[in-house]
């Protein structure tokens, strides 16, 4: 009897489980192939781009479920076979309810920017539970139904529970919308939000056009049209995606991303051969093509004017910076001739060139030798900065001993460091190096004066050796130790830690500036540890050597 009723409906025999003649219209294969093709491109050139964002792996998600979901409702369509009518339509209203838990999911990530807690998570999944578990029993399906010859099963009462919590999903979607607008001042970012959300929206009501449609009409082919609005949406939501997480690169990737998404509308047409099917197809095209173009040309056009500012900035900040770095050259030159001739004056003075001079003044003196001479040191670290910013220094490389070179800035310091009460101990390897010697003096007397400065007991060791093709320098000291908010300000320009000035207030901030600049110029690298305060701390230097 089963077998004289569906002979009855001449079905046509499927070929590649989706391809025949039940299929009554070309225009079903576009409303399915082309959201599957746009969905799949999308996702994965969204997760290619960054594996790592939750975000990009959830779009992923919902795209590829989305599009399993397409293909098993064309596969009911096309196929002649009662069993994988069954089995199709049971695995559709299981997967249902999953693409709208996906996309409140979605949703909530890109517009609070922060993953759902384990609580939440456990609300999300929870009405899922009676799906995944009743999906495989008459709960779901009952039979087929053998009256007509549509191909249609009997369902249970879960496809109508699946519509219950697919219109909670979608109400939490628009709940979550309208707190981020409202939590949200900038207005390009509640533009942004209202676009995402309405995208969604959109695509999740031409989603279960069919069932809408079909519900009330009882033409489910008319309700198949509904799934042109996918691709768009799909295409909007991976634009926004990008916009967000990826601002550097952000419109070469949106217009691969759009570029992608027309190749597959245009190119689609090309499986149509109706005439009257293709006005059709051209005009829901054209549609596509003016929505994606717009937002493209817009995008553009914005990151055109941003990038007009930033080029004018620029320009402003570069001539500020010239005018800067002129006017720091007159100035310290002025002053580091003042500072000269004052400490030349007191030189004179102290090696009796003006006779004797009362023992009296002898200590005022040399306070003021002292002083000019810290005072020298000072400028020529601020100049030899500024020569660093504006690239104005030169290297001259020459081979010489560095085993040599550390002893010969040692033996000035390691007096400081006795005077002081501090331990100097060294350890170095005879190293040739070929480089500029007098800048590499001046950024290891820098390093070395740093740690005695730093250290007000204790000791500070050093040694030279050499690996391999690399010579590394350490100096260890018991200062005062770094901790690790200072240690991001180490080696910047005018960076100070945040005690420094306390125990050195001569400090200017720019010698370790100094010293990276050297040392990176020597295609070497020089870094700083440190276990925290009152620990301590230790500076290495690594160096190519031939």
């Amino acid at each position: 009897m089963i077998t004289e009723l569906i002979n009855a409906c001449e079905w046509d025999v499927a070929k590649f489980v989706f391809v025949s003649d039940n299929v009554f219209s070309p225009l079903i294969y576009y409303s399915h192939l082309t959201p599957i093709l746009v969905c799949l491109v999308l996702g994965i050139y969204i997760y290619i781009a960054n594996k790592q964002s939750l975000l990009n792996k959830t779009l992923l998600f919902v795209t590829s479920t989305l599009s399993v979901w397409l293909f098993l409702d064309l596969i009911l369509w096309a196929t002649d076979s009662l069993r994988v009518v069954v089995i199709a339509w049971s695995i559709v209203n299981i997967i249902e309810p999953i693409i709208y838990a996906g996309f409140l999911y979605f949703t909530v990530l890109f517009l609070t920017g922060k993953d759902l807690s384990s609580r939440a998570k456990l609300f999300l999944v929870l009405p899922l539970i009676p799906t995944l578990l009743l999906g495989w029993t008459h709960w779901n399906v009952l039979g087929f139904n053998l009256t007509n010859c549509d191909r249609e099963v009997i369902e249970g009462p879960l496809p109508y529970y699946n519509y219950l919590i697919e219109i909670g999903y979608t109400l939490a979607i628009l709940v979550v919308g309208l707190r981020s607008w409202l939590r949200t001042k900038a207005s390009s970012s509640r533009a942004q939000s209202i676009a995402v959300v309405v995208s969604t929206l959109v695509l999740l009501l031409g989603f279960a056009s069919g069932n809408i449609i079909g519900s009330f009409s009882e033409d489910w082919a008319l309700g198949q049209y509904g799934l042109f609005v996918i691709p768009v949406s799909a295409g909007v939501l991976s634009y926004f995606v990008i916009r967000l997480k990826f601002m550097g690169q952000s419109q070469i990737m949106a217009a691969q991303v759009l570029v992608l998404g027309l190749w597959i509308a245009v190119g689609s047409i090309l499986f149509i051969q109706d005439i009257s099917l293709v006005r059709w197809i051209v005009g829901i095209t054209l549609v596509f093509l003016g929505i994606l173009g717009f937002i493209l040309i817009r995008s553009f056009r914005h990151e055109v004017e941003q990038r007009r500012e930033i080029e004018k900035l620029a320009r402003d900040l570069e001539a500020v910076n010239k005018q800067q770095v002129i006017l720091i050259h007159f100035i310290t030159h002025q002053i580091k001739g003042f500072v000269a001739k004052s400490r030349n004056i007191f030189s004179l003075l102290l090696d009796g060139d003006f006779g004797q001079i009362p023992e009296k003044m002898r200590p005022m003196i040399e306070e003021g030798f002292r002083s000019d001479t810290k005072g020298a040191e000072t400028i020529a670290e601020i100049l030899s900065a500024a020569n660093i910013k504006s690239g104005k220094v030169e290297y001259t490389m020459q081979s010489f001993d560095l085993k040599e070179m550390l002893e010969t800035v040692l033996k000035d310091l390691r007096l400081v460091a006795e005077s002081r009460g501090l331990s100097v101990t060294s350890q170095l390897q005879t190293v040739t190096f070929v480089g500029d010697r007098g800048q590499l003096i001046n950024a290891f007397k820098n390093m070395i004066d740093n740690s005695i400065k730093y250290t007000p007991k204790g000791s500070v060791t050093m040694s030279l050796t050499k690996k391999g093709s690399s010579v590394r320098f350490e100096i260890a000291d018991t200062g005062v130790g770094i901790n690790q908010d200072d240690m991001k300000n180490l080696f910047t320009e005018g960076g100070h830690g945040k005690n420094s000035q306390k125990i050195n207030v001569e400090s200017t901030g720019f010698g370790l500036y100094i010293v990276k600049n050297i040392i990176e110029a020597h295609k070497g690298r020089v870094w700083a540890e440190s276990e925290g305060e009152g620990k301590g701390s230790r500076f290495i230097v690594e160096l190519p050597v031939s």
